[in-house]
């Protein structure tokens, strides 16, 4: 049975939803799940177009809250900022919890000047969502047992 790891963010429409769809690319023996404290209506679409650089379509998805989520025990709880940290539930099963905050690319973007910009700091944040991902044999080793 697979190892269930949960994102949680507060709108579930950029930094979980990359953290979800990485955690799909990048280890492919645990089963990921996102989830936001106050779902947005829609995925960013800058957040879309620099996972599709990767190859991860989120074009299907749409932001859930934590109560549309499947009744299940998360072995792992990523909380992704500040805000859901503060208002992260405690879930059933005993799994542990971490916090591991990520600039929002949203509010960072507001102030670039370009389009490229805008992307190149989404793509920095996916990129860094990607590394922290890449230590989890190293970081929770018992997730991989």
């Amino acid at each position: 049975m697979k190892k269930r790891i949960l994102f949680l963010c507060t709108g579930n429409s950029c930094r979980s939803q990359m953290a979800e769809a990485l955690a799909c690319l990048l280890l492919p023996s645990l089963e990921a799940f996102s989830a936001g404290s106050s779902p947005a209506q829609r995925i960013d679409p800058l957040a879309l177009e620099v996972m599709a650089e990767l190859g991860a379509d989120l074009s299907r998805r749409q932001p859930k809250g934590i109560d549309d989520l499947p009744a299940a025990d998360f072995d792992l709880v990523v909380t992704l900022c500040d805000n859901a940290r503060e208002t992260c539930p405690v879930f059933p099963g005993g799994g542990m919890t971490v916090h591991r905050g990520f600039d929002d690319p949203p509010a960072l973007a507001v102030n670039a000047g370009s389009r490229e910009e805008r992307l190149a700091v989404y793509r920095r944040v996916r990129d860094e969502i990607a590394l922290f991902l890449r230590a989890f044999p190293d970081e929770f080793p018992f997730l991989f047992r």
